[in-house]
């Protein structure tokens, strides 16, 4: 977006929310992209004297409705993300005068699987037996029926005789969304029903046969929703060695002094297999601006500023040491020049 549609869009903003507001920044989102934002705003609170930013773990969907809901003091400014801004909630921004909104991709991160270090197993899951342990359905004779498998042991005679207990994010979170698509999506499509009707089906038919069917967890018990809070996870599993926890790669980071980490198909999330792909249930992640409240909210650029500099994002900086994995020179570049120049995102 050009500085005179920006200004413009400063002016309407004023025109909504009166002149400059002393209220503090708000911010929404993913709870796995909290750690990295309170980080942020506890930096930028020591360096400018500013009073730090208010940043709630709403998770990444409830974050996007109240970041879309509208312009003005009563909104936030700022929302995280554990995943990119879908079309309707891009429609939702702009059908509430929400019209210029910069995307933020500030690093990635790994979907770890985690399990007490009291834990005698080393565990090693593919994608497959995490479907089958968790899905609401499993396929049997053309047709679907309720999850049998209590144990790791029904789903395969070499896992341990231990019930299956993980517990994930809610429907809201960004993080049960990746975990879905990455992992339950990616051990589906790998069984031999889905093999079978994906030569059967084109290949539209076949992603919406995949959404449609290996997208609902199992509400039968093994699989028991945690909330928002991911340190309330970590708590769980240092109570029951045989729990599993799904979380974002930075709170198995800050937490390895209990937990350990549960490989996938034969890798453990690290740095360096979230960086070079090889271990396949990783992510993106991101924030998003409402510019029409840039020069509006008091200490907003300084704010941004901070979060996209290179003692934040560069690898080395104090996000990489919470857990987050950089982002390459060319890709951190995009970054701070669509937040500093407020470039309305394109992505729709």
């Amino acid at each position: 977006m050009k500085l005179r549609s920006i200004a413009l869009t400063a002016v309407v903003a004023v025109a909504i929310a009166g002149p400059a507001q002393a209220r503090a920044i708000k911010i929404v989102g993913s709870s796995t992209v909290f750690p990295y934002t309170q980080a942020v705003s506890e930096e930028y609170a020591n360096n400018t004297g500013n009073e730090a930013p208010i940043v709630e773990s709403t998770g990444t969907g409830g974050g996007m409705k109240a970041f879309c809901a509208g312009v003005g003091e009563a909104h936030p400014d700022i929302t995280g993300a554990s995943r990119a801004m879908k079309q309707s909630e891009y429609d939702l921004c702009q059908s509430n005068g929400v019209n210029s909104v910069s995307e933020a991709l500030i690093g990635y991160d790994g979907l770890s699987i985690g399990v007490s270090k009291k834990s005698t197993v080393d565990w090693d899951l593919s994608e497959v037996q995490l479907y089958k342990a968790l899905i609401a359905e499993v396929p049997v004779a053309g047709g679907f029926v309720p999850n049998p498998y209590k144990k790791w042991s029904d789903i395969d005679s070499s896992l341990p005789d231990i019930a299956i207990r993980v517990y994930g994010p809610p429907p809201t979170s960004g993080t049960r969304d990746a975990f879905v698509e990455l992992a339950m999506h990616d051990g589906c499509k790998a069984t031999g029903h889905f093999k079978k009707k994906k030569d059967e089906l084109d290949k539209k038919a076949f992603k919406s046969y995949v959404k449609e069917n290996c997208s609902r967890m199992r509400t039968d018990g093994p699989f028991i929703e945690a909330g928002e809070n991911d340190n309330l996870i970590v708590q769980r599993l240092n109570a029951d060695e045989t729990a599993f926890g799904i979380f974002g790669y930075s709170f198995l980071f800050e937490n390895q002094d209990t937990l350990k980490a549960v490989k996938v198909d034969g890798v453990a999330p690290s740095f360096e297999t979230i960086a070079d792909n090889s271990y396949d249930i990783a992510r993106p992640l991101f924030f998003y601006v409402k510019n029409q409240h840039r020069g509006v909210i008091e200490g907003m650029e300084e704010f941004l500023n901070e979060y996209v500099s290179d003692g934040a994002l560069a690898p080395g900086g104090y996000l990489s040491e919470r857990g987050l994995t950089p982002l390459s020179d060319e890709l951190r570049t995009k970054t701070v020049n669509d937040v500093t120049n407020s470039v309305h995102m394109d992505r729709y």
